[in-house]
């Protein structure tokens, strides 16, 4: 699977303060629905993502109906994630 330029920036170092549109699938639209939920920050979404059990089905299922995101945004947001946990956790 190839990754965006995104995807790569994000999962290259630990997250910090990032905000929710750091992620990869996340742009302006989803980002700012995401904030209006309180998942102001990328690690914020990576707690759900947690408490999923970074299982794929029921994250993209909660990112679909927590802000509307489609399928490619969903698959590339949960595939950053679980990069990313797999480099620092």
């Amino acid at each position: 699977m190839t990754t965006s330029q995104k995807h790569r920036d994000f999962v290259a170092e630990p997250m910090g303060e990032k905000s929710v549109g750091t992620l990869a699938g996340i742009g302006e639209v989803l980002g700012k629905k995401l904030e209006d939920k309180g998942f102001d920050k990328a690690y914020v979404v990576l707690g759900q993502f947690l408490v999923l059990k970074k299982d794929e089905d029921l994250f993209r299922e909660w990112l679909k109906d927590t802000c509307g995101a489609n399928a490619k945004q969903s698959r590339d947001c949960y595939g950053c994630l679980r990069e990313w946990c797999d480099a620092f956790l």
